[in-house]
């Protein structure tokens, strides 16, 4: 295949991170419509789904979650999980460590498919955490959600491994034989299947780029180099207490990135960083993300780049694809999970979301065009907490204290799979984070879900 030219524009970093006027943010998101969605369908895997780690895996992977509390812990599902100090810390049900490793955290959907129609879908680094996650493996699979019967068939699970130690520094399984990854490691959060047949990965800890075969052998692991430096977070491999922020590193802590798209035609990989870079004095430097083109057929960063301006009250993304050469779409999100009815109205309690989902959007953006300063613009956007159910086809209750009746909402923390189906509709899906967010239940750990979606006015538009 002939590839067409790249467009090489400068980058500098310095600009990107520049706080942006109230004028150009608010040009990003002039005239954005607010779009109508439709459920299609709805299917679920459950909670506590849990797989065998590879035979050849060290033991240690046999039960995982050992590290998510303060101390360790090898007896296996001993320690209730729940949500956090930041959600009320409701139990969800299900207890750590577990037996195996759980098939959870759905962070990435792949624009293009398996060569049998399935999706390959990326997990997280397991618990949250480099520090609690060492014994949580990393892999993908490939799902074939079945909207008729509301399950999700898991075809195959793939485990990332490195035996040719194409990882430049020590990972936690460093002395066995087949080097699998774990999420000690790398947070991995976007995947892209590309035309030589390899996947990419981006990752959240370096933030690094990381290529694999579709049977998980690591060819080798990118850095982010922006101006000739290398752009670095707190948990970049090197970067050392005391370390100061905007000066040791620019990204911030689990902002690395969230979200990569294969842009079709140029066959570029643009890579979003989930939360705002940091200036000079270690503060966000604006309420804006970075997105960085890398050219993975000659293995290097481009130096083109754009800015996504985040809409008020959203602290994050979740996912970005390409539906055509030059549009995409982007979750963009806060931090709350829960129906809003349930609301605490004081202080956290069993019966109440302290911090309910408010915002979670599924954003249309034109990357072609873009302002002065670098932004790209939003043309509209799907309410997921506003979902048309006519046909009832949701397949689970929602804790709520408000009539749901012909509605469905997605209020879960993270929601972090969005990828286009046809000219119509979308398929999208959670980050369960098991088993510490809930989000249609109060005491329930919630499960993964992938929803089909209607969306023919926003596929649309331009």
């Amino acid at each position: 295949m002939t590839r067409p030219p790249i467009a090489r524009r400068p980058l500098i970093l310095a600009a990107l991170t520049l706080a942006a006027s109230p004028l150009a943010l608010s040009a990003a998101k002039a005239q954005e419509t607010t779009f109508p969605a439709t459920l299609a369908g709805h299917a679920v895997l459950p909670a506590l789904s849990l797989i065998a780690p590879p035979a050849d895996a060290p033991q240690d992977a046999w039960i995982s979650g050992k590290f998510t509390g303060p101390a360790r812990n090898d007896r296996p599902m001993t320690v209730m999980g729940d949500t956090g100090a930041s959600h009320g810390k409701r139990a969800t049900g299900l207890s750590l460590p577990f037996i195996g490793q759980p098939l959870q955290g759905m962070s990435g959907f792949s624009a293009e498919k398996a060569e049998d129609g399935s999706i390959y879908v990326l997990t997280d680094n397991g618990f949250g955490s480099k520090g609690n996650s060492p014994d949580a493996l990393l892999f993908f699979s490939r799902m074939m959600p079945d909207f008729d019967s509301g399950a999700i068939e898991v075809r195959e699970t793939v485990f990332l491994h490195d035996p040719d130690h194409k990882v430049p520094f020590r990972i936690a399984y460093e002395g066995s034989a087949a080097r699998y990854l774990t999420g000690a490691d790398f947070d991995p959060e976007s995947i892209q299947l590309v035309e030589d047949g390899t996947l990419w990965i981006g990752d959240e800890f370096g933030p690094f780029l990381i290529n694999a075969t579709t049977d998980g052998r690591i060819l080798r692991v990118v850095p982010t180099m922006v101006d000739g430096q290398q752009l670095k977070g707190p948990d970049t491999p090197g970067v050392s207490v005391p370390a100061q922020p905007g000066k040791d590193f620019r990204a911030q802590r689990s902002g690395g990135y969230e979200g990569m798209g294969l842009q079709p035609g140029a066959n570029l990989l643009w890579a979003m960083l989930e939360k705002p870079l940091l200036g000079d004095d270690g503060a966000p430097a604006g309420n804006f993300l970075t997105v960085l083109a890398f050219d993975p057929a000659a293995g290097e960063w481009t130096g083109d780049g754009f800015k996504f301006a985040l809409a008020e009250g959203a602290t994050a993304i979740g996912d970005f694809n390409f539906i055509d050469e030059t549009r995409a779409l982007v979750i963009e999100r806060d931090n709350g999970e829960g129906d809003p009815s349930l609301k605490c109205a004081g202080d956290p309690a069993a019966d109440c979301f302290p911090a309910p989902a408010m915002l979670k959007r599924i954003v249309l953006v034109d990357t072609a065009t873009r302002d002065a300063e670098g932004f790209v613009r939003r043309i509209g956007h799907i309410d997921l907490m506003d979902i048309a159910d006519p046909e009832g086809l949701n397949r689970l209750d929602t804790a709520a204290s408000r009539d749901l009746t012909g509605k469905m909402t997605f209020p879960f923390f993270t929601i972090e799979d969005v990828m286009m189906v046809d000219d119509s509709h979308i398929i999208v899906a959670n980050d369960n984070n098991l088993p510490f967010s809930s989000g249609r239940q109060l005491d329930a750990a919630a499960d993964n879900e992938m929803i089909l979606l209607s969306v023919p006015e926003m596929l649309a538009a331009r």
